[in-house]
């Protein structure tokens, strides 16, 4: 008889192993479909167009979330924008240029570090020295400040392990045709690393969209809607997920679960958007 893998017997072991991997998959799955299916639940029902488009006003007499919606893209970009360009460009000195492996792994463990400490004491920090430092006061520029440094982590690090993904026979046949550095970084490895960086920039948006204790501190609770792009910038702005706070703080269940379901959706139609764009970007490196 042959000796051969496909007719050894599995041992116990193997199976206990592989039944608690298949379970905890299992529960991974239930628990996101129970979530989202609680708060379809609950927010369905209450949901109104209305809702989207007013302004909570008492002399209208109109209650609504608009200037949440806007003041969390608000959010979005302008954190984005100021810790995208910063993150990538650390992340390509780390992988590409530094030669030190002392400094870094010194980085590398900072950004570590970064990456664990609780969003209250970044609210904390931000508070004290972009709103009484550097006197920004409570505004949506403090929170984004804030929040920036909440996301460098994420996106450097998502960004160095997609530049090392990279097949160093990229790097090898640019620069053996004679192209400089920077243009075999611009021209090869960033469009080749960019689904990887992608995956870097939607868990630093879902970061975004989901902060709340950092935003009490710095953002504030005030829900105006904008009269100027850049001036809004340095008023306070309360995002969806303050306001869901402050209706939880009110007892006005219907309200927040109203928000959860938007903050649900606005979340996966980032990832979906996103994911669509990184896929692109792979059919067309393949062609």
């Amino acid at each position: 008889m042959e000796n051969s893998i496909y007719n050894k017997k599995s041992r116990f072991s193997d199976n206990l192993l592989n039944f608690f991997i298949q379970f905890s998959t299992l529960i991974s799955i239930v628990l996101l479909v129970v979530i989202i299916g609680y708060i379809c639940y609950r927010g369905i029902p209450h949901f109104s167009f209305d809702y989207l488009i007013n302004t909570t006003s008492i002399l209208k007499k109109t209650v609504g979330i608009l200037p949440n919606i806007i003041n969390t893209l608000y959010m979005i970009v302008v954190t984005l924008l100021i810790a995208g360009p910063i993150s990538i460009g650390g992340a390509i000195y780390l992988n590409e240029y530094a030669t030190n492996k002392k400094l870094v792994h010194i980085i590398s463990f900072t950004t570590e570090v970064l990456a664990g400490i609780p969003s209250i004491i970044y609210g904390l920090f931000g508070m004290l020295f972009f709103g009484g430092v550097l006197n920004l006061s409570y505004s949506i520029l403090t929170g984004a400040f804030t929040l920036a440094i909440m996301i460098l982590p994420i996106v450097s690090r998502n960004t160095q392990i997609a530049l090392q993904a990279v097949p160093k026979s990229y790097r090898e046949a640019a620069l053996g045709i004679g192209a400089t550095k920077w243009y075999m970084i611009r021209t090869v490895l960033l469009p080749s690393a960019i689904p990887g960086i992608l995956t870097g920039i939607i868990l630093a948006m879902g970061r975004i969209v989901a902060e709340s204790a950092a935003l009490l501190f710095t953002a504030g609770s005030l829900s105006i809607l904008p009269t100027n792009v850049f001036s809004h910038l340095f008023s306070s702005g309360a995002t969806l997920t303050i306001q869901l706070y402050l209706e939880m703080a009110k007892a006005n269940y219907e309200s927040a679960f109203v928000i959860a379901l938007i903050l649900v959706v606005i979340v996966l139609l980032l990832n979906f958007t996103a994911k669509w764009i990184s896929k692109k970007f792979d059919v067309n490196k393949v062609d």
